[in-house]
């Protein structure tokens, strides 16, 4: 049965039919509906935070999904309300905001939040702040806090109930209801005064509902329900004596009972619908007592399962499915794999996207529950062998070590393998790496390692790493963005190798003076000699090394060569700089926007180039000859456009200074 299928509720033991009929969707759970209705209409002494809880596999996301069909105001019409207990019923108000944690950050649902609510705020802490302002309160549900982060080994479930749901609960006028592992709820509730938080176990006996899950086994084993045509599913008998028992052996877990119907559907021969003892009772035992009915190695099984069980994102592409298997396993299992369709059928879906498909066109797959994969890896040996296996995998399958033709899945989730297997700062030493990987993914991985153990190049990626994901950045910025990042930290051979990805970056910076509290930095000449020199006056701290005070005291001074940044011994009045009406004639002129530098054409008004600093900019100025001088509150840089049309300035300007803001 698929996870959207309606539950037929329909006693086959003879029973009297409860007075109202069960949830379609969900097939019963009444006790918490009446709960989550309450919660909704904030019925006096209802608590305002619900977190709904469990064993992995008990239901938890099936029964959110069917209490949200009864809180949306369109789906809601579909369903049979009248036939329902009224208690279970929300009043007729607008959908509440659903946020979905999945592969997000802490951070990123919180923005989620503010996007959904119009809020103002530019700091996720003034966001609780403003929400708590509110005159009317806000209902937000969470759905599968688990599914939370980008990458499983970072932990980002535990960070998101604390820098995101705890505060959010914590506001007054928040009505929260999530799903999170047992572990986790106590934490969302613990700092909540008594009687405004509840956390509802669906495993309690006060909530467990054994009769919805034999009504789930024999929906899922009836063939009007799209089950096939069996001697154990055409019987009514024989059908509901098998959903008693699945479910009485399943001990409330209605992934087990899911798991245990598609290994007697997909795999019929041999089984016997009367061994109640054949019945799996976890969910480890439904793998391992399939492959046994096959007569296959349960070992194999699990073997030819792992490389999904460790998979990152939404699912590993199938062509990868063979070659990690066989690393995984240390021999080939390439026959194994194609001979073993009814095998690792039972347990295998295809990832619903959009295209059906990968960001590639090629299909993803995954295991059919998280909790599936949990037991996978649990009764894995060696858990950083396998990982570490896998990388050595993903990383030799990179052709040339070209990061720009390297497999998608290789080169976005690489990171989240070898951080599992302990080895991601080794990873970090490799620009194009840098350059291509998701950002975001990358981001979170290097952000889990300690920061003892990482790098220079590690250090500065993540440094620059929010301006990456902040502005979605291509691979050529994230490159220029990175390579200006690696000059000002001194790591010029990185910033060069930059320059050899064939990306076209948009600049190239010649230098940087890290100088906190450098006010500008200007373009000028200096005459004398065989021909004027290009240098930049930059305005420092008294404290900066090398200053010169100005005149009258009003700060200090340095002189640079402009192309590589070399202290000259010169006063700031024997250079020279263009007069305001050489600035106005000049082909281009700069618009500055927080931390944002547009060079324009003044003849056309196009922005022919854009510089993002990370940091507020102060002052910019641009030369004749393309470089631009950028001051922001991490210091000086200059950079040599490479993206403006060649021009040929007019007059004495030709060797100063094309202009700047303002002037």
């Amino acid at each position: 049965m698929g996870d959207e299928e309606v539950v037929d509720t329909s006693r086959t033991d003879g029973r009297t039919a409860p007075r109202y009929a069960p949830h379609p969707y969900v097939g019963g759970r009444t006790p918490v509906l009446r709960a989550l209705a309450a919660w909704r209409m904030s019925w006096p002494g209802a608590p305002r935070v619900i977190v709904l809880t469990g064993a992995p596999g008990s239901g938890r996301g099936r029964l959110l999904t069917g209490f949200l069909m009864l809180c949306d105001p369109e789906f809601r019409t579909r369903l049979p309300l009248d036939e329902l207990d009224p208690a279970t019923i929300p009043p007729d108000l607008p959908a509440p905001a659903v946020l979905r944690p999945d592969g997000l950050t802490a951070a990123q649902l919180l923005w989620t939040a503010a996007d959904h609510f119009g809020l103002a705020a530019t700091r996720t802490a003034d966001l609780f702040t403003e929400l708590g302002g509110r005159e009317e309160s806000v209902t937000v549900v969470v759905p599968d806090l688990a599914a939370a982060g980008p990458v499983r080994a970072a932990g980002e479930p535990a960070r998101v109930v604390r820098e995101a749901l705890a505060p959010l609960a914590a506001v007054p006028t928040v009505q929260l209801l999530t799903v999170a592992p047992r572990e986790l709820a106590a934490e969302l509730t613990a700092g909540l005064p008594r009687g405004q938080a509840q956390i509802i176990d669906l495993d309690a006996p006060e909530w467990a509902d054994p009769d919805a899950l034999v009504a789930h086994a024999a929906t899922a084993l009836d063939p009007a329900r799209r089950a096939p045509a069996l001697p154990f599913t055409t019987d009514p008998q024989v059908r509901g004596a098998l959903a008693g028992a699945l479910a009485a052996r399943a001990a409330g877990s209605h992934l087990t009972v899911k798991l245990a119907v598609r290994s007697a559907l997909r795999a019929p021969d041999g089984f016997d619908p009367t061994a109640t003892e054949q019945l799996p009772a976890t969910v480890g035992q439904a793998v391992d007592l399939h492959a046994r009915r096959l007569g296959a190695d349960p070992q194999l099984l699990r073997l030819l399962l792992t490389p999904l069980a460790l998979a990152e994102g939404d699912g590993l592409p199938r062509p990868l499915w063979g070659p990690l298997a066989s690393a995984v396993a240390q021999r080939d299992l390439s026959r194994e794999l194609a001979e073993g369709t009814l095998l690792t059928a039972p347990f295998v879906d295809p990832v619903d996207t959009p295209s059906g498909a990968g960001a590639d066109d090629r299909p993803l797959i995954r295991l059919a529950h998280p909790a599936l994969a949990a037991e996978i890896r649990e009764q894995l040996p060696d858990v950083r062998g396998a990982q570490t296996r896998i990388a050595m995998t993903l990383l030799e399958a990179v052709p040339g070590q070209d990061w720009s033709r390297a497999d998608p899945y290789v080169r976005d989730h690489l990171a989240g393998h070898t951080l599992a297997a302990g080895l991601l700062p080794q990873l970090l030493t490799d620009p194009g790496l840098f350059a291509h990987a998701d950002p975001l993914i990358l981001r979170a991985a290097v952000e889990a390692v300690p920061p003892q153990e990482l790098g220079a190049p590690a250090r500065t990626y993540l440094r620059t790493a929010r301006l990456l994901t902040r502005t979605q950045a291509t691979p050529a910025l994230r490159a220029a963005l990175l390579e200006t990042a690696f000059t000002e930290d001194g790591l010029t051979p990185y910033a060069q190798a930059l320059h050899g990805l064939g990306l076209g970056l948009p600049w190239r910076t010649l230098w940087s003076l890290p100088s906190a509290g450098a006010r500008s930095a200007t373009a000028g000449v200096l005459p004398g000699g065989p021909a004027p020199v290009p240098v930049a006056v930059c305005r420092v701290p008294a404290t900066a090394p090398g200053a010169h005070p100005l005149p009258g005291g009003d700060g200090a001074f340095t002189v640079h060569a402009l192309a590589d940044g070399a202290p000259l011994d010169a006063a700031p009045e024997q250079v020279v700089h263009p007069t305001e009406e050489e600035r106005v004639a000049a082909p281009f002129g700069l618009d500055r926007d927080g931390r944002h530098v547009h060079v324009r054409d003044r003849r056309t008004q196009e922005v022919v180039a854009s510089v993002l600093a990370d940091s507020p900019v102060l002052d910019a100025d641009l030369s004749a000859d393309g470089i631009l001088l950028l001051t922001t509150e991490r210091g000086i840089t200059a950079r040599q456009l490479l993206a403006l049309p060649p021009t040929v300035p007019d007059g004495p300007a030709a060797a100063a200074a094309t202009g700047s803001p303002g002037r």
